[in-house]
């Protein structure tokens, strides 16, 4: 069985059939789901379908990209959405220099309070990083030094030493469709030195549709397709990939219900 540690369900491209999308990764052997939260004015919208459903999970937090819009968000308030029994983590947040669409101070502060939030609730933190690897590093390494944090940094495409600084402060490194990519050689050789221990699987759905499906919108059943890729990047079984990355992402999202033997088996 396989986990998607990151999508979108609430996302207009999967909500218009979110139930036959459901359906597909059940019967593609993805026994848990976790549905990504990226602005928390939208929290009560990815919870309910959390609620919904058995093997859906959700998470609390403000993407990057919506952080210049609005009053900053609030510790006390994050902490207290958290508090749902589903939620199993905070974010996604981080850096998001791509399209700078908020000041940067601003954003850095933002993304602190998350830490801070995830420190507070003992959740993990779901980082989004993108072309931002000298102060995503900058920043963890101060943050972790004030208090430990567990976190993920989601969707990894960035630097190999980027992927050091995460690994060496004990966080995990979930892999996208992209290490499927042509062109992603330098990501593959990041997913060959990143320890069993530490991967994570997603599917970023309804983005990043990973081969042979690229191209296509991209849904909870295609992380078979990226933890295939992943177990021949690492020279071990499907079946043994599988197995490592549900354990890892039972370990960090520690909140999340195991599933029951035989849930969802391919």
């Amino acid at each position: 069985m396989l986990i998607d540690s990151h999508c979108h369900l609430d996302f207009p491209d999967l909500a218009a059939d979110r139930e036959a999308v459901l359906a597909r990764a059940r019967e593609a052997g993805v026994a848990r789901m976790i549905a990504i939260s990226t602005r928390i004015e939208r929290f009560d919208e990815i919870s309910a379908i959390a609620e919904a459903h058995e093997d859906v999970f959700c998470t609390v937090g403000e993407h990057p990209e919506n952080v210049g819009e609005g009053p900053e968000p609030e510790l006390a308030r994050l902490v207290a959405l958290a508090a749902h029994p589903k939620c199993v983590g905070i974010g996604e947040a981080g850096l998001d220099y791509h399209y700078d669409s908020a000041p940067r101070a601003r954003a850095e502060r933002v993304f602190r309070t998350h830490i801070a939030a995830a420190r507070e609730t003992g959740l993990p933190l779901v980082i989004h990083s993108r072309e931002a690897d000298d102060d995503m590093a900058r920043i963890l390494e101060d943050e972790m030094a004030k208090g430990a944090f567990s976190a993920v940094l989601h969707c990894f495409t960035s630097s190999p030493r980027l992927a050091e600084v995460g690994l060496s402060l004990g966080l995990y490194i979930s892999f996208s469709g992209v290490v499927t990519f042509k062109k992603s050689d330098e990501l593959r050789s990041v997913a060959a030195a990143t320890p069993l221990d530490r991967l994570l699987v997603e599917t970023d759905a309804p983005f990043l549709a990973p081969v042979p499906y690229r191209g296509k919108r991209n849904e909870p059943a295609f992380v078979a397709a990226t933890a295939k890729a992943l177990a021949e990047v690492k020279g071990v079984s499907a079946e043994e990939l599988a197995r490592r990355t549900t354990a890892n992402a039972l370990r960090l999202f520690s909140r999340m219900t195991p599933p029951a033997a035989g849930e969802a088996a391919a």
